[in-house]
């Protein structure tokens, strides 16, 4: 589908010309990052919703307050099991992955 202004553009028009087609490193490497962000955010959320501070939530599992505040911004690639511990040790959570 066509826009009517050759101006206006989707989304996925807007990231393909930004960071190119789908598959590509520059893409990939550009959703990695967007996951890595979103991944932050809930952990956020979530311990918003738990009622802690980054400095409880660090305490918790044995890191730094700095630490919590890198996952956040997606600043951090965490590994697996960071992760892990972050839901279910710090914040009681439970962690499920779908793969599509």
């Amino acid at each position: 589908m066509e826009p009517k202004d050759k101006n206006t553009r989707t989304f996925s028009q807007h990231l393909d010309k930004r960071y190119g087609k789908v598959g590509t490193k520059e893409r990939t490497d550009f959703e990695i990052k967007a996951k890595s962000l979103a991944i932050g955010e809930l952990i956020k959320e979530e311990r918003k919703l738990a009622n802690l501070t980054q400095e409880q939530l660090a305490e918790k599992i044995g890191a730094k307050k700095s630490f919590i505040s890198r996952i956040e911004n997606g600043h951090s690639d965490i590994q697996l099991s960071t992760l892990f511990k972050l839901i279910e040790l710090g914040l009681g959570r439970k962690i499920n992955f779908t793969i599509q």
